[in-house]
């Protein structure tokens, strides 16, 4: 073990959870990982070497020479809590190849197990036909069914499987869901934890912090652990501000329709005659065919 990794501690801990995330719609799940390793003080311990998974970002040149490489972080942290030892992962960017993304994956339960990890919980993003101003809530996938009444007792949390029209089913792209599977592979039980962002916002390549703070209210809560996230909520109202400036820009036909998403129940036990299944998909068809279209001007 240790080949591609590159390690600066060897960190002595107590039956450790790990908590990772990649990139993904509006930074989801870096921005939570970045918020809690921030809060905890979590130190460095190791890295993924980057040249065996990712071709350099940009190049440093000083008086017209090339200097240095540079390449996306991909870092371990760690902390002790008192009450529940912490692994943290903060990938650099999604690989481009799937076989790169197993090693990857592996890699990174390599260092999780060999330090004794007992459990792996991944963060990214759902979109869904939310209104930009109600609070996300989180789905859950636990890649065990022992885990899915625990998943389900989580506050605003509902499992992917009890959305309607999913049948039971869902998907979650990029390393923050095959790292589940891996892991499952492996005898290691974990949830991945998706932050709702609305689908006109996910088009855009925005941040979306007020996922993220739904996120690690779920995940401290379950850890025992007390973080501080007043500085999600200063960024979440930036965000918001931004995004307002946006909204009024929209035609008043297309904003009409984007404000019956306040209404929208997509969840099989909740009933809400407000509107019909066949309004929510035809809103939002035509609120994403808007925002690609605006995209694309600009």
């Amino acid at each position: 073990m240790g080949k591609g990794i590159r390690f600066y501690q060897e960190p002595q801990l107590e039956k450790p959870d790990l908590v990772a995330a990649w990139p993904g719609i509006g930074n989801i799940g870096i921005i939570a990982l970045n918020t809690l390793r921030e809060a905890l003080e979590a130190e460095l311990f190791a890295e993924i070497e980057p040249c065996r998974f990712s071709y350099p970002h940009a190049l440093s040149i000083r008086d017209g020479e090339l200097e240095s490489l540079k390449f996306p972080d991909s870092k371990f942290y760690f902390k002790r809590t008192g009450t529940k030892d912490l692994l943290l992962f903060i990938g650099g960017e999604q690989p481009g190849e799937t076989m790169k993304g197993y090693e990857i994956a592996n890699l990174v339960l390599d260092v999780a197990l060999n330090l004794g990890c007992q459990r792996v919980y991944t963060a990214a993003a759902a979109v869904a036909p939310i209104h930009h101003t109600l609070r996300p809530r989180v789905w859950a996938v636990p890649n065990r069914r022992e885990l899915v009444a625990e998943a389900r007792r989580y506050r605003n949390t509902l499992l992917m499987g009890d959305i309607e029209g999913r049948g039971g089913q869902g998907t979650i792209t990029g390393l923050n869901g095959l790292l589940l599977g891996v892991a499952k592979s492996r005898g290691l039980p974990g949830i991945c934890l998706l932050g709702e962002i609305p689908i006109y916002i996910s088009q855009f390549p925005v941040p979306y912090p007020k996922a993220s703070k739904s996120i690690l209210e779920v995940l401290t809560a379950n850890l025992g652990l007390a973080v501080d996230l007043g500085s999600l909520d200063e960024q979440a109202q930036e965000v918001e501000r931004n995004i307002e400036r946006f909204y009024h820009l929209i035609p008043e036909e297309i904003r009409q329709r984007i404000e019956q998403l306040k209404h929208v129940s997509y969840i099989k036990e909740e009933k809400s005659g407000a509107i019909t299944e066949e309004d929510t998909k035809r809103i939002m068809q035509e609120v994403e065919e808007f925002f690609k279209k605006r995209g694309k001007q600009d």
